[in-house]
């Protein structure tokens, strides 16, 4: 593989490091791939994760004035950001935490400035980052205020996307953001996404209700009636292809799946627990509504196997390959 001003740079952060992140990163980088991986994570955690792995790697310093090249075998080319304390794998320290979103806002940033062509996130432990006193939801919420945008999360596996309305709030204040603002809101990204990076034209989106039998006609809920279905017979009006409001608990069936691109959920335990169920380990989540490519592993931190070797990448490849099959050439000089 010869260097290229065409090829992607793509930069990836391991996440928390007394997790599985690192570990995944280091078996990732094994393999040759059609793209240059920019690892933004301490060097020295790197290092000694990879011989704690007995895994072969070649630490090299990024050069953002150097050509961009290929991933080869074995090499590791880093971004470094430096660690508060050194990590001990599977032990976690809240005074690593700042160094957590440290990495995530180096690697947003540079995407926002053309640097990266896309953001590639392993996972983080959003207890010990509250635990340090930082208000933290997620990556999702947190990648947005960096970069501006409307998030929307998105998780895909072969054969289902499921979108989600809300993300990471707790199940008592769902319905007072369900929202005709946010709803159209979501529905109008979702659509527009599915256009734009998806190549879809004319996306078919499934929505379910929020309540059990969709609200039963009012009888168990009202939100239906009075948010959802006044939403989606309006952007039908504007062209979009949307059906529902529908039962949770029955449109994961083949009767809409094999006539749906995407299923858009209320709430973040609706949807994604399906999706997990058919394709965990082999699932990505993506994050829509952003002027950035960002996609992500779609488990934790698994702390137990983290130094075990026994962590599996699955997850982190399908990432990386979403990321370049949404994300345009690296621009030319």
């Amino acid at each position: 593989m010869e260097a290229s001003n065409t090829i992607r740079r793509i930069a990836l952060t391991p996440g928390e490091p007394a997790g599985i992140g690192p570990d995944l990163v280091l078996k990732l980088i094994q393999t040759p791939h059609d793209c240059q991986i920019i690892c933004v994570a301490d060097t020295e955690l790197m290092r000694e994760r990879a011989a704690q792995l007995g895994l072969p790697v070649e630490i090299k310093q990024f050069d953002a004035d150097a050509p961009a090249v290929c991933q080869k075998a074995g090499e590791l080319t880093i971004l470094p950001i430096k660690m508060i304390k050194p990590a001990k794998t599977g032990l976690l320290d809240k005074e690593n935490s700042r160094y957590v979103l440290k990495s995530i806002d180096r690697a947003t940033r540079g995407c926002v400035e053309g640097l990266f062509s896309a953001l590639v996130t392993g996972p983080v432990h959003k207890g010990i980052i509250n635990d340090a006193g930082i208000a933290f939801t997620g990556h999702t919420e947190y990648i947005a205020e960096i970069t501006g945008g409307q998030p929307v999360m998105m998780l895909a596996t072969e054969g289902l996307r499921v979108a989600l309305v809300t993300i990471h709030i707790p199940l008592s204040k769902v319905s007072e953001m369900i929202t005709h603002a946010r709803l159209r809101t979501v529905i109008r990204i979702l659509d527009q996404d599915l256009r734009s990076r998806f190549g879809i034209a004319n996306p078919r989106i499934v929505v379910c209700g929020l309540n059990p039998h969709a609200g039963e006609n009012g009888h168990l809920g009202s939100e239906e009636k009075e948010i959802i279905e006044p939403v989606i017979e309006n952007l039908r009006q504007h062209g979009l292809n949307l059906q529902g409001p529908l039962p949770a608990d029955t449109v994961f069936t083949p009767k809409y799946l094999d006539n749906a691109d995407a299923v858009l959920a209320m709430y973040h335990d609706q949807g994604l627990p399906v999706l997990k169920y058919k394709g965990f380990g082999k699932a990505v989540n993506i994050t829509l509504g952003l002027p950035i490519i960002r996609t992500s592993v779609d488990h934790g931190t698994a702390l137990d196997l983290a130094g075990t070797g026994l962590a599996d990448e699955s997850s982190l490849v399908y990432a990386l390959q979403t990321a370049l099959t949404l994300t345009p050439a690296y621009p030319s000089d």
